[in-house]
């Protein structure tokens, strides 16, 4: 097993449990590669020999790396899954964040969890994830784990979505934004908008509003294998398109928007005990008084 290591190079918490795992693998002859930036950032703080680092750096984590270790967050963890791209490689995430739905461990843990991992008790969650074509161009490649977002931009006072469901019309949205996420996306944004929460295995994807105009609009899911098509109707306003933290301007009155279902998925791994209800009832303090 040759374990990848990434991470977010903007946080401090990153480089001393980084520089730890990589002595302890060393130590246990452990087969590792580090990202170029996280090798770096080792380097430069003296943390790691620079020997070391420039003998183990690679800038292409999926066909070195067996499992990816992600430090970090949820969005740590989304950008390791769009580094990876389509090769799927299993990643695990190792909280240094807050909350961290995605994340997989602790970073205080990780030394049991790799252990776990060598001795095979764990498991591989297939996540699915959604692609979307812009006026029927899928150049460039637009692929989302939790969500796309559709917002207002500049000084628009709303957005006017028309939105499709299997070319069966399903609803004039007038928001700030509309939400198309994943079950995994279920507990991102669109939680944060009064969204439902989605079992991760469930396949289905959730349309929610943002702020919308009409109060009784509410979130509605639908079977992941629907096609969802957006044309945004507001005139003379670009407006945003997000997805898994990336956002591109889109220009022109009538734009047309297809969601469905990605050929590919990400995999994540979790160990025994780390199973998603546990994850929600710890993050969301279910059951507390």
């Amino acid at each position: 097993m040759v374990y990848g290591i990434t991470g977010n190079t903007n946080k401090d918490k990153l480089w001393q449990p980084a520089a730890d795992l990589i002595h302890w693998l060393q130590d246990e002859t452990l087969s590792f590669c580090l990202d170029e930036r996280v090798a770096a950032g080792l380097a430069e703080r003296g943390l790691v020999a620079t020997p070391t680092a420039e003998s183990c750096t690679t800038d292409d984590l999926a066909t070195t790396a067996d499992l990816v270790l992600s430090f970090g967050g949820d969005g740590t963890l989304l950008n390791a899954a769009h580094q990876i791209g389509t090769r799927e490689t299993p990643i695990l995430g190792v909280n240094i964040g807050r909350l961290g739905f995605l994340t997989g461990t602790e970073v205080g843990d990780l030394e049991q969890t790799i252990r776990q991992i060598e001795d095979g008790l764990h498991e591989i969650e297939e996540r699915e994830v959604l692609e979307a074509t812009v006026n029927g161009q899928a150049d460039p490649p637009r692929w989302a784990l939790n969500d796309f977002v559709v917002a207002k931009s500049g000084s628009a006072s709303m957005i006017d979505v028309r939105v499709h469901v299997d070319d069966y019309y399903l609803n004039d949205y007038w928001a700030d934004g509309l939400i198309i996420a994943t079950p995994t996306g279920s507990t991102a944004y669109s939680l944060a908008a009064g969204g439902p929460l989605l079992a991760p295995d469930s396949q289905s994807v959730v349309i929610t509003p943002i702020a919308p105009h009409t109060l009784t609009t509410r979130p509605i899911v639908f079977p992941g294998r629907v096609e969802i098509a957006l044309q945004v109707t507001t005139r003379g306003e670009p407006f945003l398109l997000a997805y898994d933290g990336t956002s591109d301007l889109i220009e022109g009155d009538g734009a047309e928007i297809l969601i469905r279902r990605a050929a590919h998925g990400v995999r994540l791994v979790r160990l025994p005990g780390r199973g998603y209800f546990q994850t929600i009832r710890d993050k969301l303090s279910w059951g507390q008084r």
